[in-house]
């Protein structure tokens, strides 16, 4: 059985985090597992966002042998949750699962460039904010027979479409980072960033990154697939 040995208690506990928040939004969750030296990136996909997150974590060595080898597994995010020790700082990788469409088509690894435009964190945290009163205020002002899913959708696409600042970035993106824990209040200017490598957009934090892939350079909203 392959052991991940999480660099400490706190990076156990943050990965823990994660997971959850990812299976609050769907309990069937897989993510993918990238590790190599004392590295590890693990990626998923909220489907109520649309984006691709990446949860980073410090290891103490690779595995519990301490083999110089890499991973690339795609688990279930929920058994993965239930084998991690916050005390001990390990996780068991579970066996591996057939894998989403998404999983196949991860970010590149390097080129990233930085972007212009993006406003500070907590003016993205306010934008998060006015934007879900905004889409409950929408859907409240609809007659009940006029309350349907299709409509609940097309709200929610125009709003989470939209971009931020003088960027290409969805909102969705932004909202997705508030929701994952990522964006943090505290979290300085210097800390938050937007990095584009070719059609990918990346909103990176201390906390974890959300990343969105287009069709072109100027279709940067639309999801990963």
């Amino acid at each position: 059985m392959t052991v991940l040995h999480l660099a400490d208690e706190r990076e156990a506990a943050d990965l823990g985090a994660f997971l959850s928040r990812l299976l609050h939004y769907d309990r069937g969750a897989a993510v993918r597992l990238q590790a190599a030296g004392t590295a590890l990136a693990v990626f998923g996909r909220p489907p109520s966002f649309e984006v691709l997150a990446i949860r980073a974590a410090r290891l103490a060595k690779p595995y519990e042998d301490g083999l110089d080898v890499t991973l690339d597994a795609t688990v279930s995010a929920g058994e993965l949750l239930e084998s991690l020790e916050d005390r001990a700082a390990t996780a068991a990788v579970p066996a591996a699962v057939t894998g989403p469409p998404w999983a196949g088509v991860l970010p590149p690894r390097g080129g990233w460039r930085p972007e212009p435009g993006l406003p500070a964190p907590e003016e993205l945290r306010r934008t998060v904010g006015r934007s879900v009163a905004e889409f409950r205020a929408r859907t409240e002002e609809l007659a009940p027979e006029a309350r349907t899913r299709a409509e609940l959708d097309r709200t929610g696409r125009e709003i989470w479409s939209r971009e931020i600042g003088t960027t290409r970035l969805p909102l969705r993106a932004v909202h997705a980072a508030h929701s994952l824990g990522f964006l943090r209040p505290g979290t300085g200017a210097q800390d938050v960033v937007l990095l584009s490598s070719g059609t990918w957009l990346r909103l990176r934090t201390p906390y974890g990154s959300v990343a969105v892939r287009g069709a072109g350079l100027g279709a940067l909203g639309v999801s990963v697939r």
